[in-house]
């Protein structure tokens, strides 16, 4: 049978003859977390956890002991550990969320391994350069392993190596126009996410990673029309509000028919940020900035009473 989820249980219950003990089995069974459950998810956590610290332990070890190691010795023991790292995840008869868990420590061990070979040969390459190099090694382990942890990691590793490309290298780019092609970036990779995890079932992306993308388009959007208010950037604002508006539009739309409260706060917030800073542009009097602290203080309780409101009514909905 498929699984069945808390909606379709109520739904079941609402127009079924289900029982209450039926009910409470089904919950039992599907939705609500058992011993094996909890077991998994405290294997899973602690196993992180220790790769975790161990990448940290490896970073605080050279940064201390730099000066008194030979330069092979500090290529050496990262190369060892990182091959000893990939062996494990490959050979070790384990769970598949703690063979992925250790492949993202050795991602970040490479990025160790490049800043440690950077600092011993004075390569002289920009930061964005590490950055890169780092993003473009992994890529392959990202693409098999298919793990939400790891994605992220990249897609921390992209943000940041547009960011220093523009600020060494295409120092003539607007602040506007990186924020916003982050902007572009984050919502083309969240975008394929909804759809693909829709549409062809190739990605379930989880809850969690969806939510830290969107709070991220959601910045770099914000970020971007900001500047642009204030500094005027002519030519890239008038397209990038345009975008905005139309993912923005796409957004609003999405979380209704998902009946989710998430996406909505998101672009309100994001909204109150945008206006508020186009009433600051206009006067940075005295009266002026009472007037955006009152208007903040009432478009927020505004958007949290609509939303209470959303919630319960999809709720009566449903019932």
């Amino acid at each position: 049978m498929k699984h069945l989820e808390r909606a379709d249980i109520h739904t079941i219950s609402t127009h079924g003859n289900l029982t209450e003990a039926g009910v409470e089995r089904l919950l039992k069974e599907n939705v609500y977390n058992n011993k094996t459950a909890w077991q998994s998810f405290l294997r899973l956590f602690f196993v992180a956890l220790g790769v975790g610290f161990m990448a940290a332990g490896i970073v605080f070890f050279f940064a201390y002991n730099w000066a008194s190691l030979h330069k092979f010795a500090k290529i050496g023991l990262i190369l060892a550990l990182m091959v000893t790292t990939v062996g494990l995840v490959l050979f070790l008869k384990s769970n598949i969320n703690i063979r992925n868990t250790m492949l993202t420590g050795a991602a970040v061990l490479v990025g160790v391994l490049f800043a440690v070979f950077g600092q011993v040969y004075q390569t002289g390459a920009n930061a964005y350069d590490f950055f890169l190099a780092w993003t473009i090694f992994i890529t392959l382990w990202v693409v098999v392993s298919d793990f939400a942890p790891l994605w992220l990691l990249y897609l921390i590793l992209i943000n940041t190596t547009l960011y220093l490309y523009a600020e060494q290298v295409a120092t003539d780019w607007p602040e506007t126009m990186v924020f916003g092609l982050q902007f572009v970036i984050n919502t083309s990779v969240l975008i394929a996410l909804i759809w693909l995890g829709k549409h062809r079932k190739l990605v379930q992306a989880p809850p969690w990673f969806i939510s830290v993308v969107t709070l991220a388009c959601a910045t770099f959007a914000t970020l971007a029309i900001c500047i642009g208010i204030f500094a005027k950037y002519a030519a890239i604002f008038p397209i990038i509000v345009c975008v905005t508006a139309i993912v923005y539009a796409l957004g609003i739309g999405y979380a209704l028919k998902l009946k989710s409260g998430f996406f909505l706060s998101v672009v309100a917030f994001s909204l109150i940020v945008m206006v508020s800073a186009v009433l600051v542009e206009i006067s940075d009097g005295e009266s002026m900035l009472l007037l955006v602290s009152l208007f903040i203080i009432a478009s927020v309780t505004l958007v949290i009473r609509t939303l209470m409101g959303l919630q319960k009514k999809w709720k009566n909905a449903g019932s």
